[in-house]
Formats: C-alpha cells, sequence, structure tokens
C-alpha cells in the first residue's frame, strides 16, 4: 500500500482549497489525461497552479473576460459541485491505482472549502478506497517580525504562484506593516475568490482588508473590496451584514456610479431575501428607482448603457415580485436596447446573454414558450460552456412537449460544468411521466448522492418511494426534507401518504390539510385527500376533495377515483359520466371499462 498521503489544511498557507489543492496535486501528475480532462475545472479551480498540466477543456464566455465584465455572482453551492467533481475525480484515480490514507493537518484552522470537500470525500469515496484522518493544530504565537514577514511576502511574490496569492501573501502582508502592499495582496485574493465562488473566504479576506484600505484613495480600491465583501455575504444569506457594508458606502462615497451601485444592491436585497418572509418588494422599487435615477445621468453613453441597462433588469425582478410580468418585460427589452445601441460589439457580454435569458423567463410567464426558445438558443449559442441555460432551455422544451430535446440538453448541462443535482432531478421527472418509475429514481438517488440537502429531489423521491410501496424510505426523505424546510407542501403530501399507508389516518389527515393550507391549488394534496376521505368512509367528503384535484384539467384516473367515490355516495349517473369521460381519455384501461359494465 501507498505512503499516507499527509496535507495541511491551514488556509493561511494557500487560501480556498489549501488541503484539496495539496491532494489533486500528489494524483494528478500520475492520473491518465482522459480523467484529469474529464475534471479540468474542478482541479483547475482547487489547485490554480497546475494549470498546465490541466487542460482548459470546459469554459464559459466570462473565463476569458475582465473582471468588471465578470457580472455573474455564483451561487453558494457552486463550492458543492466542485467538491463532487474532485471526490469523483479521486475515486476514479483511486479505483485505478488502489487505496490511500489521506491524513489532514491544522483542520481547525481550514477554509470552508476544504471542510466541505472532507464532508463530500467520505460520502462519495468508499472507505476502502480513502482513509480520511484529520488532526487539529496546536495554537503558537507568531514568531516573526515584520521584516520577517515582509521578506517571506516578497518571495512568495516573487515564485508567482496563484495559490501563496490566496493565503500567505495576504497573511504575511497583513503583518508585515506595509498597507499599500498588504491591500493590493488583499484585493488580488478577493477577486480571484469571488470569480471562484468561495464566497467564505471573500468574507474573511475582505473584511481583514477594509480595515486597511483607505476609503477616500481614488483608485477604487475601497471599493471594490467592499462591493465584493457584501457580495459574497448577500450569496451566503447574511443580508444584514451585506447592508452594513453598503450603508458604510453610503457615508464615506459621494460617487455618483458608487451610489447608484449601492441602491442597486440594497434593492436586491430587499426583493432577494433569503427569508422570504422578509422580502419588500416596495423598498426594493423605491431603492432600485434611485439607482435607475442616478445611473441615467451618468454622461458616459457606454457606462450609462451598462450601468443602467444592469437597473432596469433589476427593477424587472421587482416588477415580477409586485405580479407585474408585462412591465417586467418592458424593463428588459429596454436594456437590451440600450446595450445594442450604445455598447461596442462584443462589449458586455455577459451582460447581454442576462438580459436576453430572462427576457426568455418573462416571456414564459406570459405564455409565449415559442418566443423565449428563440432566445435561449441565441444565449447557448453565445456561451455553450455555461451549463445554468441547457437547464433553463432544457425545462421550457419539457414545458413544450419535446421530451427528447430537453433530455438531450439536461445531459449537456450535466457534461459541460461540474456535477450538479438539478439536470438529474429534470430528466427524473420526463422519466416518471414516461413510466420509466426505476430510472426517474435512479435519477433521484443520484440528485441526493450529489446534495444531500436538495429538498426538491426529496420531496420527489419520497412521493415515487410512496408511489411504489416502499413507505419506510419515503418517510425518511419525507422527514429529512421537512427538517430543512418545516413548511413545502410537497413534503407534507408525500408525508401524508406514508401516514395513510401505514394507517395513521389522524397524521395522514393533518399533514394533508397542512399543505393545502400552504399551497390551496396543489393537485396531489387535494387527490391524496380524497383517497384518505375515501377510506375512512367520508365518499362525500371524497367527492369533494377529488373534485379540486381535477381543477388543473381531466385526468382519467382522478375522474376514475371520484367516479369510485360517487358511486359509494350513491350518485351513480353522476359516476358514469365520469366513468365515461375518463374512458374517453384511456380507452385501454381495463379497470374503467370493467367499472362502466357493473
Amino acid at each position: 500500500m501507498s505512503p499516507p498521503l499527509v496535507v495541511d489544511a491551514d488556509r493561511h498557507l494557500r487560501g480556498p482549497y489549501t488541503a484539496g489543492g495539496a491532494l489533486v496535486a500528489a494524483l494528478v501528475p500520475t492520473a491518465r489525461p482522459e480523467l484529469v480532462a474529464r475534471y479540468d475545472i474542478e482541479l483547475r479551480a482547487a489547485a490554480p497552479d497546475l494549470r498546465d498540466l490541466v487542460p482548459d477543456r470546459r469554459r464559459s464566455v466570462a473565463a476569458s473576460l475582465p473582471s468588471a465584465e465578470r457580472i455573474l455572482v455564483h451561487a453558494p453551492r457552486r463550492t458543492l459541485r466542485l467538491a463532487n467533481g474532485l471526490a469523483e475525480f479521486v475515486r476514479e484515480y483511486l479505483a485505478e491505482t488502489g487505496p490511500r490514507t489521506l491524513v489532514v493537518e491544522n483542520v481547525d484552522r481550514a477554509d470552508p472549502t476544504d471542510l466541505e470537500l472532507l464532508t463530500v470525500l467520505r460520502r462519495r469515496v468508499p472507505a476502502e478506497s480513502l482513509t480520511v484522518v484529520t488532526r487539529r493544530g496546536t495554537t503558537v504565537e507568531d514568531p516573526l517580525g515584520e521584516e520577517e514577514h515582509r521578506a517571506l511576502a516578497d518571495r512568495l511574490e516573487r515564485e508567482g504562484t496563484i495559490g501563496a496569492r490566496l493565503g500567505a501573501v495576504p497573511y504575511h502582508r497583513e503583518r508585515g506593516g506595509d498597507t499599500s502592499k498588504a491591500v493590493e495582496a488583499f484585493l488580488f485574493a478577493v477577486q480571484w475568490c469571488l470569480d471562484a465562488g468561495c464566497h467564505d473566504a471573500v468574507v474573511d479576506l475582505g473584511r481583514r482588508a477594509l480595515r486597511l484600505a483607505d476609503p477616500e484613495d481614488d483608485s477604487g480600491t475601497w471599493w471594490r473590496l467592499l462591493h465584493s465583501t457584501a457580495t459574497a455575504l448577500a450569496a451566503l444569506g447574511r443580508e444584514d451584514e451585506s447592508e452594513d457594508l453598503f450603508d458604510l458606502a453610503r457615508r464615506e462615497s459621494v460617487s455618483p456610479a458608487v451610489h447608484a451601485s449601492v441602491a442597486y444592491a440594497t434593492g436586491m436585497l430587499k426583493v432577494r431575501h433569503h427569508d422570504q418572509a422578509r422580502r419588500d418588494p416596495d423598498a426594493a422599487l423605491a431603492l432600485v428607482n434611485q439607482a435607475i435615477a442616478i445611473s441615467s445621468l451618468l454622461p458616459d453613453p457606454r457606462e450609462r448603457a451598462f450601468k443602467l441597462g444592469f437597473d432596469l433588469n433589476g427593477r424587472a425582478l421587482v416588477e415580477v415580485r409586485r405580479g407585474r410580468p408585462a412591465k417586467a418585460l418592458e424593463l428588459v427589452s429596454e436594456a437590451v436596447a440600450l446595450a445594442d445601441r450604445d455598447l461596442r460589439p462584443g462589449e458586455h457580454p455577459i451582460h447581454r446573454l442576462v438580459l436576453l435569458a430572462n427576457r426568455a423567463q418573462l416571456t414564459v410567464m406570459l405564455g409565449h414558450p415559442e418566443e423565449a426558445l428563440e432566445d435561449l438558443d441565441a444565449v447557448i449559442a453565445a456561451d455553450p460552456g455555461y451549463p445554468d441555460y441547457y437547464i433553463d432551455r432544457g425545462n421550457l422544451l419539457h414545458r413544450l412537449g419535446r421530451m427528447d430535446a430537453a433530455i438531450d440538453d439536461y445531459e449537456t448541462a450535466m457534461r459541460v460544468g461540474p456535477p450538479f443535482p438539478e439536470p438529474y432531478y429534470n430528466r427524473a421527472e420526463i422519466r416518471f411521466s414516461r413510466g420509466d418509475h426505476r430510472g426517474a429514481l435512479s435519477d433521484l438517488d443520484h440528485a441526493l448522492e450529489l446534495d444531500p440537502e436538495f429538498v426538491d429531489g426529496l420531496a420527489n423521491r419520497a412521493g415515487l418511494l410512496a408511489a411504489l410501496g416502499e413507505y419506510g424510505k419515503a418517510r425518511v426523505d419525507a422527514e429529512a426534507g421537512l427538517a430543512i424546510d418545516p413548511a413545502n407542501p410537497y413534503l407534507l403530501c408525500a408525508l401524508g401518504q406514508v401516514e395513510t399507508a401505514e394507517g395513521r389516518y389522524d397524521r395522514a389527515r393533518a399533514a394533508f390539510d397542512r399543505a393545502l393550507e400552504l399551497a390551496p391549488s396543489l393537485a396531489a394534496a387535494w387527490a391524496n385527500r380524497g383517497l384518505l376521505a375515501f377510506e375512512t368512509g367520508d365518499p362525500e367528503g371524497a367527492v369533494a376533495d377529488f373534485t379540486r384535484a381535477l381543477e388543473p384539467g381531466a385526468d382519467p384516473a382522478l375522474l376514475f377515483n371520484r367516479a369510485m367515490a360517487l358511486r359509494a355516495a350513491g350518485r351513480e349517473t353522476e359516476a358514469v359520466a365520469d366513468l365515461t369521460r375518463a374512458l374517453e381519455l384511456a380507452p385501454d384501461d381495463e379497470d374503467i371499462r370493467r367499472e362502466l359494465k357493473s
């Protein structure tokens, strides 16, 4: 057996993925080139100094743009995608080379990316292939003086490694007494980590940098640090802390562009708050209108086209939340026209693609899905390396009934980026609709292997397991999901199905009632509550619930169930009418035909 691989997780050495980067750096040189190429995005993110060994095979347009044009902010689950890809790389590598032991030192000083990666490695790499041992460090006094810190930072900067510039260089500059060089080092690290989606690192580095940076410095460095830090806080769901930083910018800056950005960003905090009870579209409207008013006065037409278009797009989201999608479409279309008129050809491509993708969503919302498809086709043609757009188009194709094309898009999304659960979840829905329940279950299993806290996946798998009669497993999923999202009506509906099957009728009724309180139009809850009413001797109650379940449209199974309830209630004429209509919709259904003859 190979000797243990010992790595140091202290984030002050190399920032995010200090341990993960050391792990893959030890494996990549002896890995098959095809395996390395398959996980290029994940390997280059965890070990940026291995870029000469890892070909840049999959990339989005954003990768080649200057930082000012990389406007998309990664979701906080981005690092989970990376961790899953890294775990798959390690799993496949060890399957070919044999088991290893990984010893991780100083795990108490690790960046959250490494802690997440260790969790995923333990979950997804078989224990017989990888033994993970973690050790905590000991707290020691810093033995170095300012001169030694400066000398170390100078040497590391001369070496030019990216990893050191994300951890060690800012750490030593911070202690070396040269404020300007420290701020410069922090700025590089903050920008790199934000682009990579390492939001916890951005917050840590950004807060340390802001203690040293000068708000009155004309270079704009202070504002860039503040904006990046506040952006990362918002992405992590820490909106109050983000808003505090934007309030600080209001107090310190007199720049119109800064105040426009602050007004926009604060408005987005109000309308996107992770706690839906705290969302305030009216307050958001006031703030975004302030941003629009300022941006419309900017003298440079190109800067105005970009910033004003950005603000108009933000107001479109506010209008959607206020129930005005037509107004939102008007605003996004205005932003598209601004970009076409005043930006140079090819300038701000991500901004343009975001506008087109948003226009497509609004067009769908307004009932014109075919028109939306044209915009999404254009977006994917312009940036074929961005997986999320394939999900959007796949969902639209699914809605249009083009199932094979939708599956093609979901499977492309699986290939062009790091692993994430949504394409498997979406493909499962199509497989289920085609009667391939085991295929659907396999997809949901994989989605939840990638993210065990994926609530939508837990809800769908719980419902599918209940339909397959696997009530014990269904209960586990329903209860796990409800522990994360107690007010999820789909999980409550699945739990009600389990309680019904296990004869706990009062609990089942309570679960269905709560689901319908939260989602009054949820047909599945009405249908299952109807079945419960029928089984417990209340045919009239069952008829009423099945009738509500049929409101979205005729369904032969629901018509059959209502017919049985009507017959039990002595309403034979209505029962025959339902069975007749059900047979028209499902002429090969022998159960319906038999009941019509009885």
